[in-house]
């Protein structure tokens, strides 16, 4: 094993969300998935973080419980959680039904805010990395290039950062050639992280 120590930062919203449209992602083992990542980078895996934006009570209670179960039991597992909430987009009464009915189709989930949940992935990245010096390298499960400056921050003071994404929804700033990036492939996905409890075909 490397002596490469590495921490994992699961973008959750943005790994759904894509995931989904290439597995059924409920049924993931994110554990399979970071170490499947690590082992191909020949990486020690440490610890692994999950970020999530959550739906209030109010606004939605089936949904934040269904969010809450599932993030206990990641923590069951030893996956750290954090979270923030999800806001509604503060839309006037006349506004609020033109945007339902004429433009859902192309706002999709900015339709809602995500509130400071990549402002605490990418500082706890810097944190961990460079001034608790946990990490050797951190490895962000996400696609979204918000995280560039971040990423380039710790590249330039001597620590490494690589993403990893399914190929839908991985943006081309990420893989632009300054940092290593992982595919992960439906057919990895599929045979090596799924729960043990799923059969694959």
């Amino acid at each position: 094993m490397s002596e490469k120590k590495a921490i994992v930062f699961i973008d959750g919203n943005n790994w759904y969300h894509n995931s989904k449209q290439v597995v059924d992602a409920k049924n993931l083992d994110l554990k399979k998935v970071a170490k499947f990542i690590c082992d191909n980078f020949d990486l020690d895996l440490k610890q692994i973080r999950y970020y999530a934006s959550i739906p209030s009570i109010s606004e939605n209670a089936l949904r934040h419980n269904q969010n809450m179960d599932f993030l206990k039991d990641l923590e069951k597992q030893g996956i750290k959680i954090f979270t923030r909430d999800i806001e509604q987009l503060d839309l006037c009464k006349t506004c609020k039904p033109l945007v339902k009915q004429n433009c859902l189709d192309c706002i999709g989930i900015i339709s809602i805010k995500e509130k400071g949940i990549y402002v605490k992935i990418a500082v706890d990245m810097i944190e961990k990395c460079l001034i608790e010096n946990e990490c050797d390298i951190c490895i962000l499960v996400s696609g979204d290039a918000d995280f560039f400056p971040a990423m380039q921050t710790i590249k330039g003071a001597g620590k490494e950062v690589l993403t990893a994404s399914v190929s839908l929804g991985y943006s081309n700033e990420l893989r632009n050639g300054e940092f290593r990036y992982f595919y992960l492939k439906r057919s990895d996905l599929e045979h090596k992280c799924m729960k043990d409890n799923i059969k694959n075909s």
